[in-house]
Order: C-alpha cells, then sequence, then structure tokens
C-alpha cells in the first residue's frame, strides 16, 4: 500500500459505508446470521482440507493455521466463524478477525460483495477500517491513532 495514512478518508469511507447500510434490508436478522452460518461451513470445509498446522477455537472464531498461501488473500482470511492463515496468529490480529465474525453475522452473504465493494485498500475499505487497521497489520503500530 502506497502513500501515508489519511485518517479523515478512512473515516469518510466507514461513513459512506453506514449511510448505505440504512438501504440494505435484513441487516443483523435471522437471514444473515443464517448467511453467516452457511460461510462458517465453508470456511470450516477449507480449512480442514489445506490445514496441516493446528485447529483450534479461540473465543469464538475458528482458526486454521497452516494454509497453503494460495489458499487465502493477504495474511488471511476471515470466512465466517473461521479464520485461515499460514501463521498469522498474534493476539492482536485474533482481536481485528472477531470483528469480522461480527460483521460475518450483520451482513450475512452479502459480506464478501459489499467487502469488494469497498475496495483493496484496507486503508479504505470500511470493514477492514471498522475491524482495526493496526490489528490487522495494515498500519503500524503506534498506540495513537485509533482506527476504530
Amino acid at each position: 500500500m502506497r502513500g501515508a495514512f489519511d485518517e479523515s478518508a478512512a473515516e469518510d469511507a466507514v461513513a459512506r459505508g453506514q449511510r448505505m447500510d440504512q438501504w440494505i434490508p435484513l441487516l443483523d436478522s435471522p437471514a444473515s446470521r443464517l448467511g453467516a452460518e452457511i460461510a462458517t461451513a465453508i470456511g470450516f470445509v477449507w480449512g480442514a482440507l489445506w490445514s496441516t498446522g493446528q485447529i483450534r477455537r479461540i473465543d469464538g472464531l475458528w482458526v486454521f493455521a497452516g494454509m497453503p498461501s494460495w489458499t487465502f488473500p493477504r495474511g488471511g482470511v476471515c470466512v465466517g466463524s473461521c479464520y485461515l492463515t499460514a501463521d498469522n496468529t498474534a493476539a492482536r490480529v485474533l482481536r481485528h478477525e472477531r470483528v469480522h465474525v461480527r460483521q460475518w453475522r450483520r451482513y450475512g452473504l452479502l459480506l464478501p460483495i459489499l467487502n469488494v465493494m469497498a475496495g483493496r485498500d484496507a486503508r479504505r475499505n470500511r470493514f477492514e477500517i471498522e475491524a482495526g487497521l493496526e490489528d490487522g497489520g495494515y498500519l503500524p503500530r503506534t498506540g495513537g491513532i485509533s482506527t476504530r
């Protein structure tokens, strides 16, 4: 990712997303929770197939370590309540991923579509910003700027 972090642009991205949410039906509904459960089943099967490391459940998050790098993007990916990664399992990263679990419950199977619409630049992607850019490893840990 190039350039300096623009906190104002990040705040705008989150505000834009929150305005868009008011037009999306069935957020935080049985339908969205069903979508999150379907995603969890998919993530669990994918993780069980490819994980060569320890599989653990930590605070409601299934962590599949030892995944080959081609089985997930970036440092890891949250699919429903499953976190798929090679070895990116620091406590701060798991805290970031648990926010994504809550996002899956809120948006259900719309989350992947909304995430693509939010863009690949994590510093402008409302879902990554809401999960915490520092915890997710997208910004250096400074202890100063709050990204949540």
